[in-house]
């Protein structure tokens, strides 16, 4: 249902405006129109073809292709691209810890830590693990987890038969031991991660 400024209305009464090309959803006109730049290619990367939705996130994206850092760190000396970063980054010699849960009043130092703390207490999460009391979203991923306590391994490799309790453990094995997958290397902090196979 939409009202008269084109927005829609969802069931909880709140107004969002919903992308005509991808039906993403927004909560302001701004933040739609700022969106769309991502369907005109109005700031698009030449190298990778990538588009963004400001021009500021564009020159952030094209340091990652350059290599550019500009943002030293003052105590250790570490570079980063995005000012963003270099101020998470300065929070692990502050000892500062900004990010306060509203329910516990334990404390953290990013905010998606918060975030990931904050599961712990929304009561959507129904499923729960018997074994060690954490909980989960979905009965997918509390059967996922359930693996680790009872050992069996559900992932076999097809190229020699070994078996594994997970797809991630499955992935490094295809990796490490008949090259298939692909590694990817953090220009931050410079571990090493697996791409999809």
């Amino acid at each position: 249902m939409a009202d008269k400024t084109g927005a829609d209305i969802d069931v909880t009464g709140d107004e969002f405006y919903t992308c005509g090309q991808c039906s993403k959803r927004f909560s302001s006109k701004k933040l739609l129109y700022r969106h769309m730049n991502i369907h005109t290619s109005k700031f698009k990367c030449m190298e990778c073809g990538k588009c963004f939705g400001r021009k500021q996130q564009l020159v952030n994206h094209m340091r990652a292709h350059t290599g550019e850092r500009p943002f030293e760190c003052i105590t250790c000396g570490k570079r980063f691209a995005v000012q963003r970063l270099l101020d998470k980054h300065g929070t692990i010699h502050s000892g500062e810890r900004p990010y306060k849960c509203l329910i516990c009043d334990k404390a953290f130092r990013l905010s998606y830590d918060l975030y990931s703390h904050m599961r712990v207490h929304i009561s959507r999460k129904l499923y729960e693990c018997h074994a060690c009391g954490r909980s989960f979203k979905s009965d997918y991923h509390l059967q996922r987890h359930v693996h680790t306590h009872t050992g069996a391994k559900l992932y076999t490799c097809g190229h020699c038969s070994d078996c594994f309790a997970t797809f991630d453990q499955l992935k490094e094995h295809l990796l490490k031991s008949h090259d298939e997958g692909t590694w990817f290397t953090c220009d931050i902090c410079h571990k090493q991660i697996q791409l999809q196979c």
